[in-house]
């Protein structure tokens, strides 16, 4: 099977404009909303979601990355889970994971044992830009851009300019076990 382009770089953009707005539309105040990119597309994501709920809202919410692999329970880690401070507050604050794509969930488990670690939020929500199903874990997104099923041989890639050079979501087969080279 070809590489399939599931969104194109319009798609993704009026993707993007519309989790700004459902975001937006989800706290009472934008001074009270937090948003953590998952790095490393989630940090891509959430920088182009401040600059659209800036421009509706005419004030840009507070933002962070955050790094979750020595959260994760599927990855083998020798590093020490990083409990330094974020670079916003989340305390009493909405705050929201911001992802490319949720497929079993280990990645937003392991951002919400960071979170919870970090301190004590209000509300969490996920807004993810593709949601591919096959979950492992009984988790939700809240926001979601785009609902995609794939065969589990397949793999939803997200492409974004600041990592990739243009902006693209398509499908490709699996890499084999023992096989090499990136999957674009």
């Amino acid at each position: 099977m070809e590489k399939k382009v599931l969104l194109n770089d319009a798609e993704i953009e009026r993707t993007i404009t519309r989790i700004a707005r459902e975001i937006s539309e989800k706290v009472d105040r934008i001074e009270n909303l937090a948003l953590l990119g998952i790095r490393s597309r989630g940090v891509h994501l959430v920088r182009r979601i401040v600059k659209k709920i800036e421009t509706v809202a005419g004030v840009a919410p507070h933002f962070s990355e955050i790094d979750i692999t020595p959260y994760r329970d599927d990855v083998k880690s020798r590093e020490a889970p990083d409990r330094s401070p974020l670079s916003i507050a989340i305390d009493d604050k909405t705050v929201v994971l911001i992802d490319d794509v949720i497929n079993t969930g280990r990645t937003v488990r392991a951002a919400l044992d960071l979170v919870t670690s970090l301190g004590k939020p209000a509300k969490i929500l996920l807004a993810v830009l593709v949601d591919r199903g096959s979950r492992q874990l009984p988790i939700r997104a809240d926001i979601v851009g785009k609902n995609i099923q794939v065969e589990a041989s397949e793999r939803i890639n997200v492409l974004l300019k600041e990592s990739d050079g243009f902006d693209r979501v398509t499908v490709t087969p699996r890499p084999r076990a023992g096989a090499s080279g990136p999957v674009s």
